[in-house]
């Protein structure tokens, strides 16, 4: 055997090794593919930014505007009995007024995440101002719920669902590989 063959057989003995090792918790490095990288989106929490992906869309029309997966299958989210609903609330202004307003988002962000009802799919809340003298930016759902109160604006709530994780948490901290 030559000392190419040698070298060849032992990486893919290390590589056999690591693969039964670490299962299915091992990242599959592909040539050429050993990340994704995606477009990172702001949002409020409680008053602090917090970035988040969005890879998935129950509504077609706006997965192709996005270019995400539309997977209408997240639509049956919804359908849960209430009080057992995976879904968390996102506050979007269709018209870009400013940047959507999240429920709540993990603290911190990866794997010492602490709060219980952080859920990376949201069900879409459109937000449309009735007072245009009233316009500003909201950082919070308190904030967009005393402005309803005020009639200041109006919710739709629709039966889209977004998968939205949150890779940066309100502190800073971020997921393994978030840069």
């Amino acid at each position: 055997m030559t000392a190419p063959d040698k070298r060849r057989r032992n990486v893919t003995a290390v590589l056999l090794t690591t693969s039964l090792l670490f299962g299915c918790t091992a990242p599959t490095l592909v040539a050429h593919r050993a990340e994704a990288v995606l477009p990172l989106n702001r949002a409020w929490v409680d008053g602090h930014f917090v970035e988040y992906v969005t890879t998935d869309i129950s509504d077609p029309a706006m997965a192709k505007a996005l270019g995400v997966n539309s997977v209408p299958r997240l639509a049956d989210a919804v359908a849960v009995p209430p009080g057992r609903s995976v879904l968390e609330r996102v506050y979007k202004f269709p018209n870009n007024e400013q940047i959507s307003v999240f429920q709540s988002a993990p603290a911190p962000a990866g794997p010492e995440n602490r709060d219980q009802n952080y859920s990376p799919l949201w069900r879409l809340v459109l937000v449309r101002w009735v007072r245009p003298e009233a316009v500003r930016e909201l950082k919070s759902e308190e904030e967009l719920l005393a402005a309803e109160d005020r009639k200041d604006l109006v919710f739709e709530v629709t039966g889209i669902v977004v998968n939205c994780p949150v890779v940066r948490g309100r502190d800073g901290e971020s997921l393994r590989g978030v840069r």
